[in-house]
């Protein structure tokens, strides 16, 4: 069985100088090809770029009838991967020609195709991802991934090598992201926390993915600034995640299962 490709031919009214030109439109339907299985049980803390939380360790499943062990042959030789992935938790909410940037402050706008916005006219994201491993214990093979940006449960249409040779530009410029973000921010885990941590399996392990995750302030933009003491939570791998912004200091007050 091959991927499901619909075309459907539409027509699209263009005004070319003085006159109007009917140019027919493809339409496509793509089915997926894997899931992304990852700590983000929610858009609110996911990073807004891949590479920075390194901490964040996931799998792609690949999903029938596209789990054929002859599909991966040789994937072990690129240490990255490019994710072609759906929007799916915002793909219904639509989009618009201007987007409110978090890197411009969550207030000012700019094109939707000059961002990486996830409202856009067609829902695709592309991330780039840290190969770990392969998985073969389960009922479909999985790529062991880290560095991720994608919510759990994000659909995956494509996978492709990173090139380092290609893919890494040495002359590219983007005026609007030149750095990663500078967050003036210390994390700060209560002593109640540490010793909740301290009794998990994978207690250090989780708290360095929330002390990584913190770190990049995943405050909505426009409170930032706001250097009170209002009270967040994100759904972080399987616990709820309670903390708190004090001066610069980002305070980790509790956390619990979530059942």
């Amino acid at each position: 069985m091959s991927p499901i490709v619909s075309v459907l031919w539409q027509s699209l009214s263009i005004d070319i100088g003085n006159h109007e030109e009917i140019v027919p439109v493809q339409e496509y339907t793509f089915t997926p090809i894997a899931i992304a299985h990852t700590p983000y049980r929610e858009k609110f803390a996911i990073p807004r770029q891949p590479g920075l939380v390194s901490a964040a360790k996931g799998t792609i499943e690949l999903l029938p009838p596209f789990n054929d062990m002859q599909m991966l042959r040789d994937i072990e030789q690129h240490s990255h991967l490019w994710v072609l992935f759906v929007f799916h938790g915002t793909a219904d909410r639509g989009w618009k020609p201007l987007i409110k940037a978090p890197r411009l402050g969550g207030n000012q706008k700019t094109g939707v195709l000059a961002s990486r916005s996830t409202f856009r006219p067609n829902p695709i994201g592309m991330s780039v991802v840290k190969l770990d491993g392969i998985n073969l214990d389960g009922e479909n093979p999985c790529l062991e991934i880290s560095g991720m940006d994608l919510m759990d449960g994000t659909p995956v249409i494509d996978i492709k090598p990173y090139i380092p040779y290609s893919d890494a530009l040495n002359d590219a410029r983007s005026e609007f992201a030149p750095a990663p973000e500078q967050h003036d921010i210390t994390v700060i885990f209560l002593d109640q926390v540490e010793q909740q941590l301290a009794k998990l399996v994978n207690g250090s392990e989780l708290k360095e993915l929330i002390y990584q995750v913190l770190l990049q302030d995943p405050r909505p933009a426009y409170k930032k600034k706001d250097l009170n003491s209002q009270e967040y939570g994100m759904a972080l791998d399987n616990f709820n995640v309670r903390w708190q912004i004090s001066g610069k200091n980002c305070v980790v007050i509790h956390i619990e299962s979530i059942t």
